[in-house]
């Protein structure tokens, strides 16, 4: 079997375990068993007669020459789906821009900045999808999206070690913040200092291979209260009195009235990037309008905190 037999549906299956990382994700999303994603799998590997996936205890990873197959594969997929589109009557992938955003961000950059873009591009249609960062950044690899606000914090290594490196762009660096009951002592004060954490109790979730929610470099084994993933959620949690948490300075205004929302002193300084990020190489016109426009509500948003 030669690689230009390889089926569409193939190709669909191997972008879908590249972005979600796992065949039993992909399964679950594209509503097949996992037997029938790995046998789509093992036809495409067979076409192009190498490995295309590493199996991992943690999921899956692309061999190189995965990598080449998910590059065309998202030209190839990126052109049948915009032909589709063109037939249904809906706008080019000319005028589509599809937008992936961490939590944080669509709390405030990205109201601001599609609301600009409506009023100076209104032809440009912004296709949106929320999502972690680890999931964003596969999304880009796979091309299912174009340009993707990611976080990042300290030391600020690259979002992952795949090639091409991922042109990233940092829009805004904000502190780590504690939220806390109004009731709690904690709150009592205009800060916390990094000791009175010692021994809390904490509402965190997990993100990116680590704990969220607990601040960081505690000396201590956390006690984990409650888990959550939705950012509401933790501070739902936190108004209840059940627990305290860490948010992101982005998110102070948006917390209920029974929070408060401290600095903490002593220790490093926890600061927390959000990154627009893209594939290497020429920039659409409109990435490059809304590009500027997240740029532009970044800055008007730091200028009014």
């Amino acid at each position: 079997m030669a690689f230009s037999d390889a089926s569409l549906t193939a190709l669909r299956v191997f972008r879908e375990v590249a972005e979600r990382g796992t065949l039993t994700a992909a399964a679950a999303s594209l509503g097949y068993t996992q037997s029938a994603v790995s046998r789509q799998i093992a036809a495409l590997e067979r076409a192009a007669g190498a490995p295309l996936l590493s199996r991992r205890h943690d999921g899956v990873r692309l061999t190189p020459a995965g990598r080449i197959v998910l590059r065309r594969a998202a030209a190839v997929l990126g052109e049948i789906d915009a032909a589709a589109r063109e037939l249904a009557g809906l706008p080019g992938e000319g005028g589509t821009v599809r937008l992936g955003w961490i939590t944080s961000a669509g709390a405030w950059i990205l109201p601001r900045a599609l609301t600009a873009l409506r009023a100076t591009h209104p032809r440009i249609t912004v296709v949106t999808r929320e999502g972690g960062t680890p999931a964003l950044v596969r999304a880009l690899r796979a091309g299912t999206v174009d340009v993707a606000l990611l976080s990042s914090a300290p030391p600020y290594r690259a979002p992952d070690d795949e090639s091409p490196a991922l042109a990233l762009e940092t829009l805004t660096e904000r502190g780590l913040l504690l939220a806390v009951p109004a009731g709690h002592p904690l709150a009592r004060g205009d800060h916390a200092d990094v000791a009175d954490l010692r021994g809390r109790r904490w509402i965190a979730g997990t993100g990116q291979d680590r704990v969220l929610g607990v601040w960081p470099g505690l000396d201590e084994r956390p006690e984990i209260a409650h888990s959550a993933r939705d950012w509401l959620a933790k501070l739902r949690l936190v108004d209840a009195g059940l627990g305290i948490t860490t948010i992101p300075a982005a998110l102070a205004r948006t917390v209920p009235p029974g929070v408060r929302v401290l600095p903490v002193r002593g220790g490093p300084q926890e600061q927390r990037r959000i990154q627009l990020a893209r594939l290497p190489g020429p920039v659409p016109e409109p990435v490059a309008h809304l590009a500027e426009a997240l740029r532009a509500a970044a800055l008007e948003t730091g200028l009014t905190d």
